[in-house]
């Protein structure tokens, strides 16, 4: 199963409460991580691994989380236990993970269709390279920052909180730059027609 057989259980002699290790957390200390990971760890991972039916998927699901535990304080006692929290965070990651996948898949498998209707004639193959030379011009009048959010979304299939997390800002940012981009794009293409 690898990183979550990777510290023995029978090592955990601290009975320290959730609280307690949170604080010890914040302060830096990497123990606690190690302490909750072993506590809760097993629980993220065979929620993720439910979901994605994946070892390595659920594995990476896992790893972030406890890294987003790290690295944020998003936590908050007073909404509920720290085993709700991290099961609620797992559940959205394996299912943002999950959606992204099966988005890649549509837009392949319509890409797949789209090429089976059409004979790749050389009448074809000009349209769709002249086609592919306006969208290329086009994007090239994107920011650099929308330009990467679009690139991601489209070219990686990634969604748009795996985007944000990426990228390390707000899901609210993802979303304008991708609106704002589309936008640019549609009157940049219909201008060109």
């Amino acid at each position: 199963m690898g990183p979550i057989d990777s510290w023995d259980d029978t090592a955990l002699v601290s009975v320290s409460s959730d609280a307690d290790l949170l604080a010890s957390l914040r302060a830096g200390q990497v123990e606690a991580l190690r302490t909750l990971y072993q506590r809760y760890g097993r629980l993220v991972y065979t929620l993720s691994r439910r979901i994605l039916h994946s070892d390595e998927e659920a594995e990476e699901i896992t790893q972030d989380v406890f890294l987003t535990l790290w690295k944020k304080d998003a936590y908050k006692a007073e909404r509920g236990s720290l085993s709700r929290y991290l099961v609620v965070l797992a559940r959205s990651r394996s299912i943002d993970k999950l959606r992204s996948q099966v988005a890649h898949r549509q837009r392949l498998h319509k890409w797949h269709l789209m090429m089976a209707d059409h004979p790749s004639t050389p009448l074809d193959i000009a349209t769709l390279g002249e086609r592919g030379e306006r969208t290329r011009q086009a994007l090239k009048t994107l920011s650099d920052k929308e330009r990467q959010v679009i690139h991601i979304a489209y070219y990686e299939g990634l969604s748009q909180s795996e985007i944000a997390q990426r990228l390390g800002i707000p899901v609210g940012t993802v979303k304008s730059r991708s609106r704002q981009a589309l936008r640019k794009l549609r009157q940049t293409l219909e201008t060109r027609l």
